[in-house]
């Protein structure tokens, strides 16, 4: 890893531990609620922590704390998976039964479907649905340039646990309120952001100070507690 990719990574640890992932005030580190938004501010100190912060550095980005309790339960599935499979191998091959695909008729035209209760009939492609323009996107459903960093406007964090819809509901609000390239980002994918949450953005820009020049204009648009934050593997 190049010393630039560390640093930002080490910048992007102490940015998470110290922040409200939700507002970015500043917290303590004993702290459990944010003064400025009232979230429950995850632990920084611990064992968990650590993982956290190891796995950051190492790959650049978390999915969150939720994949240790998946990892655990995933040994356990691949316990029992080994388990019936050596007991179904022991079992008389005898009493296997085998599906046989139905025959297919060689020669049918395009856009038939074949009954064995009668004459083949036709399919209406007509009222298929037709895929979106090349280079069109939906309103509010903006991605975040692959492998890119930068600076953006957060508008709204939901925690994972509230699903993805509240947050692409959100991102199709802003972006009918006139605020340019609203979408969603899951930010266990980014070091410089705390895991766990769907965050609602708008805008990619190149620095901090482009950022915090449009925080006004989000502000007006009915996203009080808008505001700028970096966007960093």
């Amino acid at each position: 890893m190049s010393a630039p990719a560390a640093d930002e990574r080490a910048h992007a640890v102490a940015s998470a531990d110290r922040t409200c992932p939700r507002c970015g005030t500043a917290r303590a580190e004993d702290q459990r609620y944010c003064l400025e938004c009232g979230l429950a501010l995850p632990v920084v100190s611990g064992r968990l922590p650590s993982l956290r912060r190891r796995w950051i550095r190492r790959f650049g980005w978390y999915p969150g704390d939720w994949v240790w309790a998946a990892l655990a339960t995933l040994l356990v599935a691949a316990a029992g998976a080994a388990a019936a499979i050596a007991v179904s191998d022991a079992r008389d091959n005898s009493a296997r039964h085998f599906a046989v695909a139905p025959p297919v008729s060689v020669g049918e035209p395009a856009g038939t479907v074949q009954s064995s209760s009668g004459p083949a009939r036709a399919v209406d492609t007509s009222k298929l649905p037709t895929a979106p323009e090349p280079g069109t996107s939906a309103p509010g459903r903006t991605a975040w340039p692959a492998g890119e960093s930068g600076w953006t406007i957060v508008l709204v964090s939901y925690p994972k646990t509230f699903g993805r819809s509240q947050a692409l509901q959100t991102a199709r609000k802003a972006a009918k309120a006139r605020l340019a390239q609203a979408g969603v980002i899951d930010s266990s994918r980014y070091a410089s952001l705390q895991p766990g949450y769907f965050v609602v953005f708008a805008g990619i820009y190149a620095s901090k100070e482009e950022a915090d020049a449009a925080v006004a204009t989000a502000r007006q648009a009915g996203f009080g507690g808008a505001y700028s934050r970096q966007i960093a593997r």
